[in-house]
């Protein structure tokens, strides 16, 4: 299976909203969840902005049933992420290649 990059953008998430919602990530068990190879935060202009590399899609979807009824909970207002596969990856001082 391909990796997949999942990007969400989050209209006026807060960086509070952010941390709540990974502290209850934590909460059901998924300090770190299964087939998340990399996750990034950034906050600009009032919007989250989120960029994951998943294992796989079937990966991503899993874990979307954790953390879709985190965000209803939370009042976050839902996003439909972009997804595309990746083509290429490098990642660490090693230069860890992957196609």
């Amino acid at each position: 299976m391909k990796k997949q990059l999942i990007q969400f953008n989050f209209p006026g998430m807060t960086e509070r909203q952010y941390d709540q919602v990974w502290d209850e990530i934590r909460r059901a068990g998924h300090p770190s969840p299964a087939g998340l190879v990399h996750h990034i935060c950034s906050f600009r202009d009032n919007n989250c902005l989120i960029f994951d590399v998943w294992e796989s899609r079937e990966a991503f979807d899993r874990f979307g049933k954790v953390l879709m009824p985190i965000l209803y909970k939370l009042g976050v207002d839902e996003v439909n992420p972009k997804i595309t596969p990746v083509h290429y990856e490098i990642s660490g001082v090693d230069a860890t290649v992957s196609h």
